[in-house]
């Protein structure tokens, strides 16, 4: 089968025929790609930016978020069956440990992470486990909805959590409306009642947050901290996510969060600087946020039916690659990216 690989690191990736996999062990599953998300986490993998943490050895093949349809199972699978649509959850987990036992599995103790430390989904093929895998409606095509599986799920993941903060008439800043900020948007709109300002530098994103739910929208072009704290009587807003994490985003967004209250970052770049006193006396929160649970999965692919969010995709044929690469590199892609074989 055809598959993208990273042969090395300042390299660029190589199309080349590999073996096709197939089912070993009793929980495998064994899909065919349908759409493989173009995720900037791929950029900072060529840049060599994950080589000491995921010890992945070269060469192997690219791509964290993937969907398609059932090829194969092992003896032991029974949700999922040949032909059946699905989506794939980033990590393959061990369901033992004590963080898979209480749901917890994206810090499972012994997982996998298919395009990061071990063979991922630009290519034909791919095999997972049945841990892994989530059936999807009927109504929703692979293609359309794979970069859910890691950044509509980081962004579920992170809204979810600011939702259970915030309540009616709070208010909650959005930071970047592209890949993942414009899933956020659509999931906050969703699942809470509070007044969502995004800010984007892009205008051309603010637009988009704005035809998409978002309740106020700030071009970034100098004075955006000002503004947000005019439209929140000084004060800030409760919740700020931070979907960019880098660029001075982070001292901006913590600029923008109101006593006691939530920045959650969720882009990384950038180390968060702020005075401990600042911290102390403000009592604000800052929270990390990682992709979501297999059951965060469950939940955003309902949604997803219900069509209440819905990914803006620009598509590309599996050997269009590095088209794809280098146009999301140049900030040419309005939304996520996706391969198709």
């Amino acid at each position: 089968m055809r598959a993208v690989r990273v042969t090395g690191y300042h390299e660029p990736l190589r199309l080349d025929d590999v073996p096709q996999p197939e089912v070993t062990g009793p929980h495998d599953v064994v899909v065919k790609i349908g759409g493989a998300g173009v995720c900037r986490t791929d950029l900072h993998i060529l840049e060599g930016q994950w080589a000491e943490k995921s010890q992945v050895a070269l060469p192997y093949t690219i791509g964290h978020e993937n969907a398609g349809w059932v090829a194969a199972v092992g003896s032991a699978v029974t949700h999922v069956a040949e032909g059946d649509k699905v989506i794939l959850h980033p990590l393959v987990t061990c369901g033992l440990c004590r963080a898979c036992r209480s749901g917890d599995d994206v810090h499972c103790e012994n997982s996998q992470f298919p395009g990061i430390d071990s063979d991922g989904g630009y290519a034909e093929y791919l095999r997972t486990t049945a841990r892994s895998v989530v059936r999807i409606d009927d109504s929703l095509e692979p293609a359309d909805v794979a970069a859910l599986a890691d950044a509509g799920l980081t962004a579920y993941h992170a809204v979810a959590k600011a939702a259970r903060r915030l309540r009616p008439g709070f208010r909650c800043v959005m930071i970047g409306a592209g890949g993942l900020g414009h899933i956020g948007i659509q999931v906050l709109k969703a699942l809470s009642p509070a007044e969502l300002i995004v800010v984007d530098r892009n205008p051309d994103a603010v637009k988009l947050a704005e035809s998409i739910g978002a309740d106020r929208g700030i071009v970034a072009a100098g004075s955006q901290v000002e503004q947000v704290r005019e439209l929140t009587g000084g004060h800030g807003a409760e919740v700020v996510i931070d979907f960019v994490g880098e660029g001075g985003s982070t001292k901006e967004g913590l600029a923008m969060t109101r006593r006691a209250g939530d920045y959650l970052v969720v882009g990384y770049g950038e180390n968060v600087d702020v005075p401990t006193i600042d911290l102390v006396s403000a009592e604000i929160n800052v929270l990390g946020n990682l992709v979501g649970s297999y059951n965060d999965l469950v939940d955003l692919m309902a949604l997803a039916a219900q069509q209440k969010v819905t990914l803006h995709t620009a598509k590309y044929a599996l050997e269009d690659f590095q088209s794809a690469i280098d146009d999301l590199d140049a900030g040419r892609v309005r939304g996520r990216a996706i391969l198709v074989p």
